[in-house]
């Protein structure tokens, strides 16, 4: 009987106990979440309130400390956000909750709307930290010498935009296809960069359609205001050489309408303002030899008016037109170059070797004869790398200097001058010490830009020098054209 009340009291403590445990513990997990205020819409400028992730946080779908929040985007997936190189991954902040403890909860989208959520903010709600930091998404960046340009290539990409995309939340496009303003002058009031992808746009106004203003990507304008390009009165033109390939475009702007009969320019003249209006004698007039020159400045090939398919073409143009006239490469030009070495902002010439040379000679060297010459057509650019290359090519990366001696100060003597240092470092004066003799060796770094003129001269530099002590070993000779000074 005993033993059964025992027994009996003792399951019943264990019942009081668990019971009493279990509410300790149902109690204590209620009061492990915090409670969140009242949500406040941000008022504030809102290109002040552009943010990037700091990683150290993870955006949820309420404040993380809140029954029911859920993992929008985890602290791993944050920390990529944060490293990004892509403006889109910016955000913008727009609301903000406080929890009963104390902790602010901004409500944050992506620049690309792909991730939106609360994320840990700090304990102040005029302040970003924890989770986010302030962003600059652009950068001022230095103004272009020349502020008038026009769209380079008119159509629906690269188009003028309220904000360089994703740099402010909700960017839009001012316009969807910039064709119908291809003839507007357009006016550069501000550049900027996108800070993380370091591409440069520019702000431009135009004056002709106030509509169109906007930033527009760097690239996608140009100071050439042969390509502004206007369907009711240019006709477009493309260069093309022989074998079919586009070499330059141009644009014969602001045309004249043919006369009633077809048979003249227009007189009085009548300006063309629509598109599919014959304008083929003032097109004729106005693609001079001259303009075409211009048209083809760099690319070595020579446009003429005057053949028999150019006319035609030209005869037949309507505004808003492509035409295609025939160009062919100017003549061989035949260039020399000269050789430099560079030290600090100090550029010496090397020069041939020679008795009578009044130059250091440790700047005299052996030039090689060549097994082809640097040529092309009259009028065409060459780059830095062709230069190098023809070098390169034709073995002749290294330039080897005349014998020279030492004075006792260092500087370059004649091997046969009196105050030539021997090979024991005194002055030289008997034949038991000979004296030390050295010479140089400068090597291909560089070439530089430029455009071929029959009698003209390239430029490369050997800005690689290494002396060494004993005579030079002689530069090959082994081809027939020497193209060096």
């Amino acid at each position: 009987m005993q033993s059964s009340l025992k027994k009996s009291l003792y399951l019943g403590l264990a019942a009081l106990s668990f019971a009493g445990v279990a509410a300790v513990s149902t109690t204590a997990s209620a009061k492990s979440y915090a409670t969140a205020g009242a949500y406040k819409t941000l008022t504030t400028d809102a290109t002040k309130r552009n943010v990037e992730a700091t990683g150290s946080n993870a955006l949820y779908t309420k404040p993380g400390t809140v029954k029911g929040a859920k993992v929008v985007a985890s602290k791993a997936t944050m920390a990529k956000l944060a490293s990004s190189k892509k403006s889109a991954d910016y955000f913008r902040a727009y609301g903000v909750k406080t929890t009963n403890r104390g902790s602010v909860y901004y409500r944050v989208v992506t620049m690309d709307g792909k991730y939106r959520g609360y994320i840990y903010g700090g304990k102040s709600d005029t302040a970003f930290a924890g989770g986010i930091k302030s962003a600059e998404t652009t950068t001022k960046a230095t103004m272009p010498t020349n502020t008038t340009v026009y769209f380079k290539t008119p159509g629906k990409t690269n188009v003028t935009w309220t904000a360089p995309k994703n740099t402010q939340y909700k960017a839009s496009k001012m316009v969807t296809d910039t064709t119908p303003f291809a003839a507007d002058k357009l006016t550069i009031t501000d550049a900027a960069t996108k800070t993380r992808e370091g591409s440069l746009y520019y702000y431009v106004k135009d004056a002709t359609n106030p509509s169109v203003s906007g930033w527009i990507y760097s690239g996608a304008v140009t100071t050439d205001a042969s390509v502004a390009y206007n369907q009711a009165t240019d006709v477009k033109v493309n260069f093309v050489n022989t074998d079919g390939t586009t070499v330059a475009s141009s644009t014969l702007q602001k045309l004249t309408e043919n006369n009633d009969t077809n048979t003249a320019i227009s007189n009085p003249a009548v300006a063309a303002n629509a598109k599919g209006t014959q304008v083929g004698f003032d097109a004729q007039a106005k693609a001079t030899d001259a303009w075409g020159a211009t048209a083809l400045t760099g690319t070595g090939y020579v446009y003429s008016k005057d053949t028999a398919s150019n006319q035609s073409a030209l005869l037949g143009a309507k505004t808003g037109d492509t035409i295609t006239l025939t160009v062919t490469k100017g003549a061989q030009a035949v260039q020399g170059i000269s050789a430099y070495y560079q030290k600090g902002t100090s550029v010496t010439q090397l020069v041939a070797k020679s008795d009578s040379s009044n130059v250091a000679l440790n700047y005299q060297v052996t030039f090689p004869t060549l097994g082809a010459a640097f040529a092309g057509s009259e009028g065409a650019n060459y780059t830095a790398s062709d230069v190098q290359n023809f070098l390169t090519t034709n073995k002749a990366t290294k330039l080897v200097s005349a014998d020279y001696a030492k004075d006792a100060d260092g500087n370059v003597v004649a091997t046969t001058d009196p105050k030539a240092i021997g090979k024991d470092g005194k002055n030289v004066v008997s034949a038991d010490n000979p004296v030390q003799v050295y010479h140089s060796t400068y090597t291909l770094t560089s070439g530089v830009a430029g455009t071929y003129t029959t009698g003209g001269k390239a430029s490369a530099f050997y800005n690689t020098v290494t002396e060494a002590k004993g005579s030079g070993t002689s530069t090959d000779n082994s081809g027939s054209v020497s193209v060096f000074d």
